[in-house]
């Protein structure tokens, strides 16, 4: 059995350490030409960081220049492209087959987006010939499409197993800019599916429970990874560049456990309901396994409201720790007081304790922290590191 890759999204430098220091194998990232307009995408110094952090691991970061091209953006992407090369960046996410033909003019190596919309062998074997290395397939793919498909192409396969989905085809949505002159295929998604809507019949309005909406619910492969490991896939990809640290922490940590525990022992393997409880935690949506099973009915998306609860349970992100002291020095990112039961995680450590003791950066002591990204430091039972995160239980 192939181990695959775990490939995980960074909107920015922070997200892209956390990512890989939480046990993702690469990350994929927006620089200039990309479909996350409204993402802190990476200048070119800070792709090149990026990639000296990551090699330095034995990690890899792919770049997304995956916009639809005007001929205006014709010489500024050839250009781009020879910068990416510069820096030595592993591949680049594309979907338009002009970009395509001038990344065969450097050494960079491609990779077709999920934009392509690529469901079937015969597409597969016409981008690669034409210099394709590993196609993301389309995620309207169902389990037996993977299975035809990997018999019968020698190419990386990539296939997403979490995050939001897109209620139009692979992503390409024209409501948006139809509706807010904000392109969905230039990374300006407004996210029409998630409005509510009037529903009329002719010129009847047509009253229900709850306004219409016809918003996706969330993708969640958590179930069936070792599935996708038994077919060959190469990559298993989560979605969110635009997501928080510890949205992205925690669902990496669940998806490199789920992947090692069964690649070491495959033949005793049992799904612990454990990992599906810790997803649900930092989602805001519904998530279930999407068009993988074949479900294509009325259940994949919300159809009469929803509710997206804020979630508040990240409380902060450590800093520092002296081992003398036993205090951890915490940046706060939620609400928390003294007296709390907290867990703290981090890529190989978890544990829980009782907030018993807080200092403010003067070292007085207090006994709430309510101020946004407040520091402070708290007497803790076990060694913690930069970059492990405090919860509550």
């Amino acid at each position: 059995m192939n181990k695959p890759e775990l490939l995980a999204p960074a909107g920015d430098l922070e997200r892209l350490k956390v990512a890989l220091l939480y046990g993702a194998d690469a990350v994929y990232i927006g620089g200039t030409f990309n479909l996350r307009a409204n993402a802190n995408n990476f200048s070119l110094e800070e792709i090149q960081k990026g990639v000296v952090f990551a090699h330095k691991l034995n990690k890899k970061v792919y770049v997304t220049v995956n916009i639809a091209m005007h001929n205006k953006e014709l010489n500024k992407i050839q250009e781009y492209l020879i910068n990416l090369d510069n820096i030595n960046v592993d591949a680049i996410i594309v979907s338009d087959p002009a970009i395509i033909e001038m990344a065969k003019k450097t050494n960079l190596e491609i990779h077709l987006s999920t934009q392509a919309s690529t469901l079937n062998k015969e597409a597969i074997e016409f981008w690669k010939n034409e210099g394709v290395t590993r196609i993301v397939l389309a995620r309207e793919c169902t389990k037996e499409d993977i299975i035809d498909i990997k018999q019968n192409q020698k190419i990386e396969l990539e296939v997403f197993i979490h995050g939001a989905m897109c209620a139009s085809y692979s992503g390409r949505c024209v409501l948006s800019n139809f509706l807010t002159n904000r392109d969905s295929n230039r990374g300006g998604c407004s996210q029409i599916c998630r409005w509510d809507f009037d529903l009329y019949d002719n010129d009847k309005y047509l009253e229900g429970e709850k306004p219409f909406t016809f918003c996706t619910k969330d993708l969640s492969m958590a179930k069936h990874i070792p599935e996708l490991m038994d077919i060959g896939v190469d990559s298993l990809k989560i979605e969110g560049r635009m997501r928080s640290i510890y949205y992205i922490a925690t669902v990496v940590k669940v998806y490199r456990k789920l992947i090692d525990d069964y690649y070491h022992n495959s033949q005793n393997y049992e799904y612990n309901l454990k990992y599906e409880n810790i997803l649900r935690q930092v989602a805001n949506r519904d998530s279930i396994t999407q068009f993988f099973d074949g479900n294509y009915g009325k259940s994949v998306q919300y159809y009469n409201g929803r509710q997206e609860a804020t979630n508040q349970d990240f409380l902060g992100l450590v800093l520092d720790y002296d081992k003398n002291t036993k205090l951890a020095k915490l940046e706060q990112r939620n609400y928390f007081k003294k007296g709390d039961k907290v867990e703290i995680f981090g890529p190989d450590k978890s544990f829980k304790f009782k907030i018993e003791t807080i200092y403010d950066e003067d070292k007085n002591k207090i006994d709430i922290v309510r101020h946004p990204k407040q520091i402070v430091y708290l007497k803790v039972p076990e060694k913690v590191s930069a970059n492990d995160m405090m919860k509550i239980c």
